[in-house]
């Protein structure tokens, strides 16, 4: 209303401010020079229409705010309308829904009165106990209805987090361990997409500690030797399959608010007896042999971290474990998990000790010791091991100089893939710059290509057999005819060897070596401590 009366008032003033117009015209016109050809007729006019039109427009917008307040109206009262529909809805579904409810409260208590008191005088009759136990009995009525919307509202919500693999879902919610396991190993090519996805399947199952630790029966087989064991592929999944099955569970715990509610008092005990039947088989196992990838140990710290049971077991015998796990990428967040930081420095020592300088660095930066530790040295140091560490001949080797020579360039060359992997990982380049250790590996590599050319030269030809079986013809006698065919023989190896293109060193992309049916600690102790540790370092996790 305000806005109308604003409108109207210039409107109103719009003809006193022709008339002061035309008095300022009439004015100008008797000054004027010259006579105007616009007279003061048309500009009346011309006033008068612009102010007829803008009075129309005012009259049409006017009427529209009419009509849209009119429709405001109408809406709220259609929205006033469907809620009250929609709140009488619900209302009748509660009280459906209560009905429902009661009932099934009244068929349970019925049936627990019957189960508590089998001798009771029916079912319609409540004596005095019974009319004492009947609150006792309807709480657990209600707490069996809760648990039951809670365990169809969790498979429900676990279906829908689980869209990859929603078999996993029905698996955990069967508790069924070694159809788990199965289903893991047949879809291990996508163990990314797995492990995102299996900690939210095991929501689905009443006890998922249970079910994890149902899933290592089979762990260590059963009257296997430990190395027989090593060259079992598929037991070697199945440890793996594990291992990851119990960091989901460790993940599935980190998401919630109590650890209580996953793990129980019955499954910690468990777990103990379970690591109390493992430990004595690791004593079977040593750094060298393992070689920083032991499966067998890291399962057992895992089983500890994972199940909170670490206190059970003396610490300084667990950190001796960590050498055997070194080369694990979880590692660093199981010292952390089983309270092993304050034990590091002793470790990162022994790995020194044992030549594994990179497994030492990885560690000193994982736990901010590089001021105890200097990579830069530590590297350098395993550069140097590298180039003066022999290895045994070959039984049956008839040159076991120029065996133990390539030996050593191997192991160079290994050595030099590793530190320069490790530094890139570290950024160390300013401390220890890369570009020297890859003219080395090109250095190394061309004279390998070149002294397999020479060989291939020097190799005999072997003679071809007489087709007609005649006798041995002196050689005297044919010298003329040997000297032109080896003689040309030798042309052709010669021009063969030396026309070939120069050989290129091209450095691999990825010094990582998975491995799938083989541990990555397979390698002969009898090789020193270096070769088991140079080339095949931070072997990628599969399970």
């Amino acid at each position: 209303m305000e806005d109308s009366i604003t409108t109207s008032t210039p409107m109103d003033t719009t003809a006193s401010k022709i008339q002061q117009l035309q008095k300022a015209f009439a004015e100008l016109e008797s000054y004027r020079a010259v006579t105007l050809n616009l007279k003061w007729k048309q500009l009346e006019e011309h006033f008068h229409g612009l102010q007829k039109s803008l009075k129309r427009r005012f009259t049409e917008l006017e009427e529209q705010e009419k009509e849209f307040d009119t429709k405001i109206v109408e809406s709220k009262e259609m929205l006033e309308k469907r809620k009250a529909a929609v709140v009488a809805k619900e209302q009748t579904s509660l009280e459906k829904l209560q009905e429902k409810r009661d009932a099934a409260l009244s068929a349970i208590v019925t049936a627990l009165g019957k189960h508590d008191n089998p001798l009771s005088s029916g079912p319609g009759v409540l004596t005095r106990e019974n009319k004492v136990e009947a609150p006792c009995l309807e709480d657990k009525a209600t707490n069996v209805l809760v648990s039951m919307g809670r365990i169809n509202n969790t498979v429900h919500n676990m279906s829908a987090l689980v869209k990859s693999y929603p078999g996993l879902v029905k698996l955990c919610q069967d508790m069924n361990s070694e159809g788990l396991l199965k289903f893991i190993s047949d879809n291990r090519k996508d163990l990314v997409t797995l492990k995102e996805e299996i900690p939210f399947a095991l929501r689905a199952a009443h006890d998922p500690a249970s079910l994890v630790l149902d899933s290592l029966k089979g762990f260590y087989g059963a009257d296997m030797v430990n190395s027989d064991a090593k060259k079992d592929s598929n037991l070697i999944g199945l440890r793996r399959t594990c291992i990851m099955l119990m960091e989901c569970l460790s993940s599935l715990i980190l998401g919630l608010d109590s650890v209580s509610g996953i793990i129980s008092e019955s499954a910690k005990e468990r777990a103990k007896a379970i690591a109390e039947r493992w430990k004595p088989k690791l004593d079977y196992l040593d750094i060298d042999a393992s070689n920083g990838n032991s499966l067998e140990a890291h399962a057992f710290l895992q089983l500890l971290a994972t199940f909170g049971i670490n206190s059970y077991f003396d610490q300084a015998c667990l950190s001796k474990l960590i050498p055997m796990v070194s080369r694990r990428r979880q590692t660093a967040e199981l010292c952390r998990y089983l309270g092993l930081s304050d034990k590091m420095p002793g470790v990162i020592d022994v790995l020194v000790k044992n030549g594994r300088q990179i497994d030492a660095v990885n560690l000193a930066f994982a736990f901010e010791l590089t001021d105890q530790f200097s990579p830069s040295s530590l590297l350098k140091l395993y550069l140097s091991e590298a180039k003066k560490m022999p290895s045994p001949a070959k039984p049956g080797n008839t040159s076991p100089g120029v065996s133990a020579q390539n030996d050593v360039n191997e192991k160079e060359l290994t050595a030099l893939k590793a530190v320069i992997k490790c530094i890139e990982d570290h950024k160390l380049e300013q401390q220890f710059p890369v570009e020297p250790l890859q003219k080395q590996m090109i250095e190394i590599e061309k004279a390998k290509a070149d002294k397999k050319r020479a060989t291939e030269v020097a190799k005999p030809q072997s003679k071809r057999p007489r087709a007609n079986g005649a006798s041995h013809v002196p050689r005297a006698a044919n010298a003329a005819s040997d000297k032109n065919f080896y003689g040309g023989m030798t042309e052709r190896y010669l021009q063969y060897v030396y026309d070939r293109p120069a050989y290129a060193y091209a450095a691999p992309n990825n010094h990582h070596v998975p491995s799938y049916g083989t541990p990555a600690y397979s390698f002969s102790p009898s090789h020193g401590n270096f070769f088991g540790n140079a080339y095949q370092y931070h072997t990628a996790y599969l399970h």
